[in-house]
């Protein structure tokens, strides 16, 4: 049994795995491991349930709760835990000016999408407090990224830098158009969002056909809003919610002695 933890900006996930399959996920918001005390008494009746776990592994966008994990988890695991990092032995060739600044949850991501799909060139695309897209050949080589602002980051700038405009709730629209200034702002920032995916989905799909010879292009979606958009974008791709907890195992099992 292992223990994976991800650690975003806006939610914490942390899953138990028998060997590749999630056996069980429990959610805490992110802001709640900064609370002394707190994160002990969220996760710890979720962790006791499972005495058998004896390693641990988290990936983690929020370097001020890193000391934490490693506390929380090597206590629970009676171990150190695997923490996600481009120093790990990776499943495929990271090409980055910087690679200590490449994102944890960006590399657990590349590493799932080497598993799930050899062989093949993928778009990874994980939607949550940013959007991120990243790029793999299908020889293995990182071919580069983008990087934009999530849904959610999107509401709180326009109600944060103007003077007039309400923060909303991000979730599905009824309509393109919106009839009142919340829909319209809901409206336009999913809508604008899920044709801004589709759309850089194909130009990156025709410069690696083009540029990098590569044949069919696989897509796969993950992210706390991706549920939400996978469904609006006119293309064909794999939406899989834990593909960053499953990256993460799959980088322990890399790089296990």
């Amino acid at each position: 049994m292992l223990l994976v933890a991800e650690i975003g900006n806006t939610t914490a996930v942390f899953a138990v795995f028998s060997k590749e399959v999630c056996t069980e996920v429990f959610k805490v918001p992110t802001a709640s491991l900064s609370v002394s005390g707190k994160i002990a008494s969220l996760v710890g009746p979720f962790l006791a349930k499972h005495p058998s776990i004896r390693q641990a592994a988290f990936c983690s966008v929020v370097p001020g709760a890193d000391g934490l994990m490693l506390e929380l988890l090597g206590k629970f695991s009676g171990g150190p835990p695997m923490q996600v990092a481009s120093s790990l032995k990776l499943p495929f060739t990271l090409h980055y000016d910087s690679p200590a600044t490449f994102g944890p949850d960006r590399i657990a991501l590349c590493a799932f999408s080497r598993q799930r799909y050899p062989g093949e060139a993928v778009i990874a695309i994980d939607i949550g407090t940013a959007i991120t897209f990243d790029v793999l050949g299908s020889g293995g080589d990182y071919l580069g990224g983008l990087i934009v602002p999530g849904l959610d980051l999107m509401a709180r700038a326009l109600h944060e830098h103007t003077a007039r405009l309400p923060l909303v709730r991000i979730g599905q629209p009824g309509s393109i158009t919106g009839f009142s200034t919340d829909e319209c702002i809901r409206n336009g920032i999913v809508w604008s969002s899920a044709a801004g995916i589709e759309g850089l989905v194909t130009r990156i799909t025709r410069s690696l056909q083009e540029e990098s010879g590569e044949g069919a292009v696989r897509v796969l979606i993950t992210g706390g809003n991706g549920k939400l958009l996978s469904g609006m974008i006119g293309l064909s791709a794999e939406l899989d919610e834990l593909a960053v907890l499953r990256g993460t195992r799959y980088l322990f099992e890399l790089n296990s002695p």
